[in-house]
């Protein structure tokens, strides 16, 4: 908004301390401003990545040494792009405040009886280092509310920072735990076990679906790509408690060395399988069972703004929340679901331009296709659904509104249509495959992981993409594009590629398409191989 063609002034409110857990209190420094939610599991997982705790435990250092420097790192990480975010504030003008923002309540007799009086001010709290607050009122014609989301937290479990996490306050965890119990089947969950797998812990995932594979398929991802998914987690050494979920907890006080005690039960409170565990003995748990949008202490009602059955903002298809007047806008976590930072900064800019009425530019995430033609595939992400509107088992109303990246290690990727969908919409679809070991920098580099084109059998035409392997969330943006250009799966063999890359399984997996029976005994044969490689290597090690 500060920038051509709108050059307005502009004021950003941030509340660091009332949203996350990624605060440096010793250079009083918001270290997530600019950043996703998940800003501190990135860069945990790339330092995870890059040290290996093995070899620092190895040299004879001591556990709190250990994570003190996976923290540092991760501390580097975030604040040079928080550093970054305000050199980028500063550039273009915006006025930074610190503090926390709610709609002020009416100044007058005659602002309060004003029905139509559009809500305009704004009362900021700010802290100062000693710890005083002191209010100010900010007045503005047009008000973005983009406050985020935290975690969801379930009642009964006994959260309270040291030993019992949600995905956010897990961010001040001050120890490398040897042990750990995630409950949850999602992104989030997954990711944190792969992450603290990775840092040399014990890990256990808890979850209440008894096939992980359907758990991760309710939120979107294809069938293959999920079973993937799930294989590497085992694999990898997760354990994996399926159809379960924690009954109680025992915390011993004043004793960080001893364990905590989780005692497990079946689904909806049923009796576990004779043989399950029914007790974990971990150092640390986590609950990552989904976010909830942060519009607590807003005085949303005093603005005529109203919620949606999941406590999002409600809002139009040009992000207008319910306030009277019509000026006041949302965009972000605080819409609810889909909960990605990616839609959150496309709603933010797309709200920006309804805001001023700039609709010189053709409409954002749009093909002009005619939505009312039955035989007509429409392409036209709309990122007004979102909250009660979200159906995550078809990425959204409609599916081609944006890509999801799932930061695993191996990543996991997905665009469009997957073939189970395209069939229940009445299309004649099909898939081709690739596997990473079928291209060569995945056979000598990463060898596990697959490549699926979703595609229309009598067009050929490319409906989705999804993908799990190295750089899939890097990957994805190139079948992104080829569905929303309505390429076909002869234009992908028709175009050369680069050697030695990953793009190579793109036209590896269309070539499985116009052949799929000699392209599943190529597949076997790779496989074998593979899975023969890996025998050997176990042997060796």
């Amino acid at each position: 908004a500060a920038s051509p063609p709108q050059s307005k002034r502009v004021c950003l409110i941030d509340a660091p301390l009332a949203s996350g857990a990624l605060y440096d209190h010793a250079t009083s420094t918001d270290l997530s401003i600019g950043g996703p939610t998940g800003l501190f599991s990135k860069a945990l997982r790339d330092t995870s990545k890059r040290i290996s705790i093995d070899t620092l435990r190895g040299m004879g250092l001591r556990e709190d040494s250990c994570w003190n420097e996976i923290v540092s790192s991760c501390i580097d990480l975030a604040g040079s792009s928080a550093s970054d975010v305000r050199r980028q504030l500063n550039f273009v003008g915006v006025t930074y405040i610190e503090g926390f923002a709610s709609f002020a309540l009416p100044d007058t007799e005659d602002e309060e009886d004003d029905d139509d009086a559009p809500p305009n001010a704004l009362c900021i709290a700010t802290t100062n280092k000693e710890g005083e607050t002191k209010t100010s009122t900010l007045r503005a014609n047009k008000i973005l509310i983009a406050t985020g989301s935290s975690p969801f937290r379930p009642t009964g479990i006994p959260f309270d920072g040291k030993r019992i996490f949600d995905s956010d306050s897990i961010n001040t965890l001050s120890y490398l735990p040897r042990s750990i119990a995630i409950t949850g089947s999602g992104i989030i969950a997954i990711e944190f076990a792969k992450i603290f797998r990775n840092l040399g812990a014990e890990v256990t995932l808890i979850i209440r679906d008894n096939v992980p594979r359907n758990a991760l398929m309710k939120i979107g991802l294809d069938k293959d790509i999920s079973a993937t998914l799930v294989a590497d987690l085992v694999r990898g050494g997760i354990k994996i408690e399926r159809g379960a979920q924690v009954a109680s907890f025992d915390i011993p006080q004043n004793n960080m060395a001893a364990p905590i005690k989780i005692t497990l039960e079946g689904r909806n409170g049923s009796d576990r399988p004779t043989g399950s565990k029914m007790e974990l003995k971990v150092d640390s748990y986590l609950a990552a069972v989904g976010r909830k949008p942060n519009t607590q202490k807003l005085n949303l009602e005093k603005a005529g703004i109203e919620l949606d059955e999941y406590g999002g903002i409600q809002v139009n298809s040009n992000l207008q929340t319910t306030a009277k007047g019509g000026n006041v806008y949302g965009a972000g976590d605080v819409l609810g679901r889909p909960f990605l930072a990616s839609t959150g900064v496309a709603q933010g800019i797309a709200a920006v331009k309804n805001m001023f009425g700039n609709q010189d530019e053709e409409e954002m995430f749009s093909d002009n296709c005619d939505a009312s033609n039955e035989n007509e595939l429409c392409v036209d992400g709309d990122l007004s659904s979102t909250g009660a509107k979200f159906d995550p088992t078809s990425l959204a109303a409609n599916p081609y509104a944006f890509p999801i990246g799932v930061w695993t290690s191996p990543e996991a990727a997905y665009y469009g249509l997957s073939t189970q969908q395209a069939l229940e919409l009445g299309i004649d679809a099909s898939e081709g495959i690739a596997l990473y070991c079928e291209c060569l920098r995945g056979l000598v580099f990463s060898p596990n992981g697959l490549l699926k084109l979703v595609y229309e059998k009598t067009t050929g035409r490319v409906l989705g993409v999804h993908i799990c392997g190295n750089d899939a969330c890097e990957l994805i943006h190139y079948g992104m594009e080829l569905v929303k250009a309505k390429r076909t799966i002869n234009d992908i063999v028709e175009n050369v590629f680069s050697a030695v890359t990953f793009h190579e399984m793109y036209r590896i997996a269309a070539m499985a398409a116009l052949d799929e029976k000699g392209a599943r005994k190529r597949r076997a044969a790779a496989g074998a191989a593979l899975a023969a490689q890996n025998r050997a290597k176990k042997v060796v090690d």
